[in-house]
């Protein structure tokens, strides 16, 4: 691969810093002028040698760089590109490396690059720069930046990049994100600004002239169909046309505040194993207008004991007639953790002896009727609704299935007698 070589020079040294040539679609970004530039690209489309180029140029224009991305091992990539292009200086004694805090310095200069790790939005607090960079936006949580980064660069007025791949199911179960999708709401938002602040670029994996086409195009036959559009061609549409839900329904439908429950329950789809698989815990309830109205959900990573306090607690705390529960996966444990916790909760067990999708299409059919609203917001379920297809290899839709568990039971059982309602539930 040709690189280019930029001179550097002090009084006694003279070294060679070696950038690779970027390729077109990484220039656009590393040419533009904007104060934030949101680029979606993706997997092996060069995103990271590209900021690495544009981190390592402004440096050598005296800025301090802050690069963070949620795990040490997408660090990594980043710091070899930098560290591979200014390894002359380094080792001509023009630039101090410390390796343990990935951090290169320009001595005698306000200069440096520093790569961390942000996993946690509160490991960047107590840094600066003047160039901050998010990489896999998509899986930090939106504090990284609307908390903690922002005002980092308020000294000299300084520039952002975020970074990310569209959020599939799978990402979504580890992301620390309080709303998984919030990176390309941020891209959005971006895009309809019409200041010249703001800048957008969108990439796809076959667009870096330095991969197999050939292995690209293969791949194909070996991810789902939603996968391939996410994660090679970048696409981040809202909805997967396969899926029961649309987005523009849930919200059309949405309201602030529900009116009088006739009945409420709480579904959990339990996980049974230590590992802390995540647990759907949904809470529904039946309104005294005869419409169904998602409450709460608290689906989490746990052990049983935990998911099973969590949905204990959701029980009193909306004054829930019934626990139900899913049975398939040891369902006697279910039961019997259920219990441990408080044995006072009513419970009513489900199997699920049909698919996934056919025990959601009634469900889906009373949201088509716009008999079904949402108490607020609640991406992380939506996403699973308005992206779940069964395709091979997607994950476990769990909020999803508790969320057909609670409307299910609502929909096929009777209400309570007239007059035993309760009071309206707002956020």
């Amino acid at each position: 691969m040709t690189a280019t070589a930029i001179q550097t020079q002090t009084p006694a040294i003279e070294a060679t810093v070696h950038l690779r040539r970027p390729h077109a679609r990484q220039r656009e970004f590393i040419d533009s002028k904007a104060k934030r530039k949101v680029i979606r690209a993706g997997r092996r489309g060069g995103k990271t040698v590209g900021i690495a180029i544009f981190a390592v140029q402004a440096f050598l224009t005296g800025h301090r760089v802050l690069y963070a991305a949620p795990t040490q091992e997408q660090v990594g990539a980043f710091w070899f590109e930098v560290r591979r292009a200014l390894a002359e200086p380094i080792d001509s004694g023009l630039f101090a490396k410390n390796e343990s805090i990935h951090r290169i310095e320009w001595p005698n200069t306000r200069a440096h690059i520093k790569a961390k790790t942000a996993w946690n939005a509160d490991t960047l607090r107590g840094d600066f720069a003047d160039l901050l960079i998010l990489d896999e936006f998509q899986l930090m949580n939106e504090d990284a930046w609307g908390v903690v980064g922002a005002p980092m660069l308020m000294d000299n007025d300084g520039d952002a990049v975020f970074i990310y791949t569209p959020p599939s199911l799978r990402s979504a179960g580890v992301t620390k994100a309080t709303d998984p999708r919030h990176a390309s709401k941020l891209f959005k938002r971006a895009l309809g600004d019409e200041t010249g602040r703001w800048a957008t670029f969108h990439f796809t994996s076959f667009e870096n002239p330095y991969i197999s086409k050939a292995a690209l195009s293969e791949i194909a036959a070996d991810v789902t169909h939603a996968t391939y559009l996410r994660e090679i061609m970048a696409e981040d549409d809202d909805d997967n046309p396969a899926a029961l839900w649309k987005r523009a329904n849930i919200d059309a439908d949405r309201v602030v505040k529900a009116p009088e429950m006739a009945r409420i329950v709480v579904a959990v789809d339990p996980s049974c194993t230590e590992a802390g698989d995540e647990a759907g815990i949904v809470t529904c309830g039946k309104g005294a207008d005869g419409d169904y109205y998602l409450l709460g959900d608290d689906s989490l990573q746990a052990s049983p004991d935990g998911w099973a306090r969590a949905a204990v607690t959701a029980f009193h705390r909306w004054d829930a007639d019934r626990v139900v529960y899913e049975t398939n996966q040891g369902g006697e444990m279910v039961e019997q953790t259920l219990k441990t916790v408080d044995r006072s909760v009513p419970l009513k067990d489900v199997h699920a002896s049909r698919g996934k999708l056919t025990r959601a299409e009634p469900v889906a059919a009373l949201a088509e009727q716009h008999r079904v609203h949402h108490v607020g917001a609640f991406p992380q379920l939506e996403d699973e609704l308005c992206s779940y297809t069964g395709e091979r290899g997607q994950a476990s839709p769990n909020r999803l299935d508790a969320y057909v568990y609670a409307l299910t039971e609502l929909h096929t059982r009777p209400g309570m007698a007239s007059g035993m309602t309760r009071g309206g539930i707002g956020l």
